[in-house]
């Protein structure tokens, strides 16, 4: 790290490497990658065309996803999810049920489950 120099990390990224433990700097550039190749997030929808809903091209979401002050959210938990074949269960703490939102590979197999709480603001791995 530079001297004098704060480099941030998106909570989730640093959420996903407690469970992953491949560095949070590297998640994200990996997840940005399986992005920028068009892999699939979501069954039946390119995934240019969800990141163009998120904003003006899927390039600009790229490139501003590799930003390290941007957050992440549902996309890449979703790519983390086919990457690393995992399961993220991600509690909601918004509101007063705490409903749990359930994230699957999209080939449904999976070797892991790991359990994340978000606040709508901040992402923290549940232990």
């Amino acid at each position: 790290m530079l001297k004098g120099v704060k480099i941030y990390m998106s909570c989730l990224f640093n959420s996903l490497n407690y469970f992953i433990g491949e560095g949070s700097f590297e998640i994200r550039e990996k997840i940005c990658n399986y992005l920028q190749e068009n892999n699939p997030v979501i069954d039946g929808l390119e995934t240019n065309f969800i990141l163009k809903l998120e904003s003006n091209s899927a390039e600009q979401y790229i490139s501003n996803m590799r930003k390290t002050s941007t957050w992440g959210g549902a996309i890449e938990i979703q790519c983390a999810c086919n990457i690393w074949g995992i399961q993220v269960n991600v509690k909601n703490y918004r509101n007063k049920n705490g409903k749990t939102i359930e994230f699957v590979p999209l080939n449904k197999t999976h070797n892991k489950t790991i359990h994340i709480y978000w606040t709508g603001g901040h992402y923290e791995p549940i232990h």
